[in-house]
């Protein structure tokens, strides 16, 4: 008699998310997408998304992060080069994003809601690979920084906006199209970078010399960094090629590349600068305001990230709970499992129509000085906000899928590890908290719009409106301000979700998030909605494969 058991088979098993497509699947995306002025790009969006949502985008990104870049200091004869090679795999992503302007729609475009295209190809590129969307997203960020010295602007702004990726390690000038790093943070001052000790000296016109150390330089394989350093009117602004004028290497060099908790397939590293020369960008002594320019476009693309990896995560838990068998039905089918499903969907949904709204306030400021003003308070407000809840859907998502998810075959723990360092990147949640405040007690018209954007949104549900009464009193309270600064900040970004849900998303949507996240008896872990009202209609809104 044979045996009973195929041991080469395993039952009962989820297949692969994947040869779907990431946007035409995610009903909330399209909905915000629409609603913030970036329907033109549906055609574009789609094939992105069926691009990303493939088999060979989603393994490039799997290898990418297996295969991690590896530090060249030097060649065979002892000569310097600083170069990091890159497994074929990153340069493929690379390659498909830039292709798509990714880094670029946003500058090239020419319409209204060129910023919500940026941020719905970012978001959909996101979703395959965290490490890869560094460099694109300080290539998209640095053009508003580049723009503050018109000469440096002339020449470089046509190769940081093509769409030709060339990833030789040559001269600058000679390349079809280039890419961006940054390097601010010291060992010695981290966010505080007023504490850097780096320091230039003037060389003659725009020229300086650039000595000294970053502990912390992104994409050290850019073809040039905007650097922080020190001159004699105090901390200033740079541009620092990799190539020199001639085409000799520039004096930075490379110690080693950052053995990270996650962002694998993204080089980090630290750098050296011996005598390195540099361009001033604008003024000496004004170069924190010259590299926030850049730093106000990342925190747009950390919400964005956050949102984006947050989705991808409730995506692969609402797929496998659709497919797996337990207790004779399917998981997605037991009420328990569909609490928790739709408590993450709901917030994967108000990530995600939070990210679009300031993607749409950064379209919107640029003829409206009032939307210019809430947009600077509420990216900060949105980057502290998504990126910190993010963290807590990844853990319950994971958990949603069990072992299967746990194992390094899943991409789960990839995201897991990649997901905290939105948080930590151009500020962490104190620095976005503070900026916050700070925004409210130096810029009266920031605080004038925040305001005027919530008086707008008073009467559109109860729960939201005893919000709004409790964030004034907050307010009110001038010494405890800075002691509460989360809470202010949570509570505002609590607001804006409600807000934007109310006016975007379907009615039960919305209604079920003031429910779940403003009133005063909401719960702290997940899967604990109390209406069961629209469950399914809210995950199928984030996921409908």
């Amino acid at each position: 008699m044979s045996h009973p058991f195929n041991f080469s088979v395993s039952l009962n098993q989820v297949p692969v998310l994947e040869n779907y497509n990431t946007y035409t699947s995610h009903a909330a995306l399209r909905q915000a997408v629409q609603a913030y002025g970036g329907g033109w790009m549906e055609e574009e969006a789609t094939a992105f998304g069926r691009l990303m949502g493939s088999r060979e985008m989603q393994e490039a990104g799997t290898i990418a992060n297996r295969e991690i870049p590896v530090l060249q200091t030097h060649d065979r004869f002892g000569n310097r080069l600083d170069v990091v090679n890159y497994h074929p795999a990153y340069h493929q992503m690379m390659d498909a994003a830039i292709r798509q302007g990714v880094h670029a729609v946003s500058w090239t475009a020419g319409r209204d809601g060129a910023y919500v295209a940026h941020s719905v190809l970012s978001y959909l590129k996101q979703q395959i690979d965290e490490g890869s969307s560094c460099p694109l997203t300080m290539t998209f960020a640095v053009v508003p920084s580049l723009r503050i010295a018109a000469g440096i602007a002339q020449e470089w702004l046509p190769l940081v906006l093509s769409r030709e990726y060339d990833p030789r390690h040559i001269p600058w000038y000679e390349k079809k199209g280039v890419t961006f790093g940054m390097a601010m943070t010291e060992p010695q001052g981290g966010s505080d970078v007023r504490a850097n000790i780096t320091f230039a000296i003037p060389a003659g016109g725009d020229v300086y010399h650039i000595t000294g150390r970053k502990w912390f330089c992104s994409a050290p394989m850019s073809d040039a960094f905007l650097v922080l350093a020190q001159t004699g009117k105090g901390l200033s602004c740079f541009l620092v090629p990799r190539f020199l004028p001639d085409g000799t290497k520039n004096r930075l060099y490379f110690q080693r590349l950052k053995d990270k908790l996650g962002n694998k397939s993204n080089a980090s590293g630290e750098v050296e600068f011996h005598e390195a020369w540099a361009q001033l960008i604008g003024e000496e002594g004004r170069g924190v305001p010259a590299i926030m320019e850049m730093v106000r476009h990342t925190r747009l693309d950390c919400a964005t990230g956050s949102a984006a990896t947050m989705q991808r995560a409730v995506a692969e838990a609402i797929h496998h709970c659709r497919h797996r068998n337990t207790f004779g039905k399917r998981l997605a089918a037991h009420p328990l499992m569909q609490n928790v499903l739709a408590d993450l969907s709901l917030e994967s949904i108000a990530a995600t129509t939070f990210a679009m709204r300031l993607a749409k306030g950064f379209d919107s400021a640029l003829h409206d000085p009032a939307e210019m003003h809430f947009t600077r308070i509420a990216t900060a407000i949105g980057k502290f906000w998504n990126t910190k809840r993010a963290v807590l859907v990844l853990g319950e998502a994971l958990e949603c899928i069990g072992g299967n998810g746990y194992v390094e075959t899943s991409v789960m723990p990839r995201l897991y590890r990649d997901v905290p360092v939105n948080a930590i990147w151009e500020g962490s949640g104190n620095i976005q908290a503070l900026d916050v405040l700070r925004a409210m007690q130096k810029d009266p018209e920031s605080m004038e719009a925040l305001l005027q954007y919530f008086n707008q949104a008073r009467g559109l549900d109860p729960a939201l409106d005893k919000q709004l009464q409790q964030l004034a009193s907050l307010l009110d309270d001038k010494d405890m301000l800075e002691f509460k600064a989360r809470i202010v900040v949570e509570k505002a970004a609590l607001a804006i979700q409600a807000a934007e849900l109310i006016r975007t998303a379907p009615p039960a949507i919305a209604q079920q998030f003031c429910q779940a996240r403003l009133t005063a008896d909401r719960h702290l872990t997940w899967g604990t909605l109390e209406d069961k009202h629209a469950l399914e209609t809210i995950i199928d809104y984030t996921h409908a494969t």
